[in-house]
């Protein structure tokens, strides 16, 4: 009988399966059947695992968590969604790691069960326990009088010379990766109370730990800081402007005249006719000294083109939009790919401003971030507008990101050239066109000088909880080798 004819010669057929091995260990059952009595294979198999094994093999040195910290959780928020002006803020788990949160909700404080649980302390330790769990931040200014999602496990040190220990143990990178391996679920993972309680923690001895205490309280006193310079510059440049006219029902939907949307830019996209970025174009024209763009004040705006993204332990580190707006990310990608002069435009100085370009109108899209020495080091992506300022310039670079970053003289101006239907866009000419008032040079120096030293403060805070993670990270290698120098006697 004839074979049927065939666009590609006939296949020899696979007897091995070709794509990847499957990954299995054999494992005592008395680990199964512990008192967690996990079934997940893949809760066995992380490295995590193997770490917590080897600690808890130890005659002593570490205890659990619960000896030194209390973990607890608020119940499942049931609260009643209301306009901004009669509500409290809301923050969902990850937008406490914003550099700045923003809230997108507000709750009935009247209808919202055990209300006085869901307001954070300052200096509590943060750590979800939800999707991504694991991942630990202290609470600080940028979240008071705000509600506070119980996707966020709450941990408080049983005495204060516990804290700093307890935070930056959380942080190191072994430490997480045994939460992860405590995880539970299929799609979305979560981690429990309990799982926390029993994490083993070291006993590290009074001296350490105090260390630890001074430079936790550093990292927070230094985000404070810049929290309140910022909000400090915020208000110089609204009194030297004068506050645009509110528009109330903005959200709502609004009416513009015909004209404006048949003109040079034919812009038929309703965001691009916001009356609130109308408001504040017409509050800088009349408040300001004079007026100027963008273009004639700086080097170069632009957006780097895309570019193969392959990854590998020896690479670059790599930070993506979202990462530039919190508070010490997760930098858990490093990029191979971009090696000598392959690596100009993706990697920026000191002193520009970066701007996410891609996203969410009511996301990062449009937010405006001053690059310091932190960011030099890494590669970011091509999702982010830069601004490089220029050599000699008669604006200081503080004071363009108090004007561009302002959330009511400057974003809604540059939310108003997003364009594109499920993922906006921001091209560099509209942030080129973007109208910058001027005043004397004492308000903008000291409007600047305030700016500046906020993204310098926040760089140091990030710099200290990444070396506080490192030292833990330390100190947990040589317990595991064998050196209990470092612990309690």
């Amino acid at each position: 009988m004839a074979l049927r004819a065939r666009l590609t010669p006939p296949r020899e057929t696979k007897t091995d399966w070709p794509w990847h091995k499957v990954k299995s260990s054999s494992l005592s059952a008395s680990l199964l059947f512990g008192g967690g009595r996990r079934m997940e294979a893949e809760n066995f198999l992380a490295s995590g695992f193997g770490t917590r094994i080897a600690i808890e093999a130890k005659s002593g040195g570490w205890s659990p968590l619960s000896t030194v910290a209390r973990t607890w959780q608020p119940s499942r928020l049931k609260g009643i969604q209301v306009s901004r002006e009669f509500g409290t803020p809301f923050l969902a788990a990850t937008q406490v790691f914003d550099v700045r949160p923003v809230p997108r909700k507000w709750l009935s404080l009247d209808r919202t069960d055990s209300q006085a649980e869901r307001f954070v302390a300052p200096g509590t330790i943060l750590v979800t326990c939800s999707g991504s769990v694991g991942r630990a931040t202290l609470a600080d200014a940028s979240i008071a009088n705000t509600l506070i999602s119980h996707d966020l496990l709450r941990i408080d040190a049983v005495e204060e010379s516990w804290w700093g220990w307890t935070y930056a143990y959380l942080r190191a990178p072994t430490v997480r990766a045994m939460m992860k391996a405590a995880q539970y679920g299929h799609i979305i993972k979560h981690l429990e109370i309990q799982h926390l309680d029993s994490l083993p923690i070291l006993r590290l001895s009074a001296l350490h730990r105090s260390q630890f205490v001074t430079d936790a309280k550093a990292i927070i006193s230094a985000r404070d800081s810049a929290h309140a310079l910022e909000l400090k510059a915020e208000e110089e440049l609204l009194r030297a402007v004068g506050a645009p006219v509110s528009v109330e029902k903005a959200a709502n939907g609004f009416t513009t005249r015909a004209s404006a949307m048949f003109g040079r830019g034919r812009r038929l996209e309703g965001n691009f006719h916001n009356p609130n970025a109308r408001a504040a174009e017409a509050a800088i024209r009349a408040g300001a000294s004079r007026i100027e763009i963008v273009e004639d004040l700086v080097e170069r705006v632009f957006v780097p083109g895309r570019f193969k993204h392959v990854y590998g332990d020896e690479g670059i580190p790599y930070l993506d939009s979202a990462q530039i707006l919190e508070v010490a990310p997760d930098i858990d990608k490093r990029v191979l790919s971009l090696k000598g002069e392959k690596k100009a435009g993706y990697v920026v100085d000191a002193g520009t401003l970066l701007i996410p370009c891609s996203g969410q109108l009511h996301g990062i899209v449009g937010s405006v971030i001053l690059a310091t020495e932190w960011h030099e080091s890494k590669v970011l992506t091509n999702h982010i507008l830069r601004v490089v300022p220029k050599k000699k310039s008669s604006v200081r670079i503080g004071y363009l990101q108090a004007v561009l970053g302002h959330p009511t003289l400057g974003r809604p101006r540059i939310l108003k050239g997003a364009f594109g239907s499920s993922v906006p866009e921001i091209g560099p000419e509209d942030i080129k066109s973007l109208t910058v008032p001027r005043f004397d040079a004492s308000i903008e120096d000291a409007i600047a000088d305030a700016m500046e030293e906020a993204a310098n403060l926040r760089a140091q805070a990030d710099e200290m909880e990444e070396q506080l993670a490192a030292e833990a990270e330390d100190f947990l290698n040589r317990f595991l080798s064998g050196d209990r120098s470092h612990l309690e006697a």
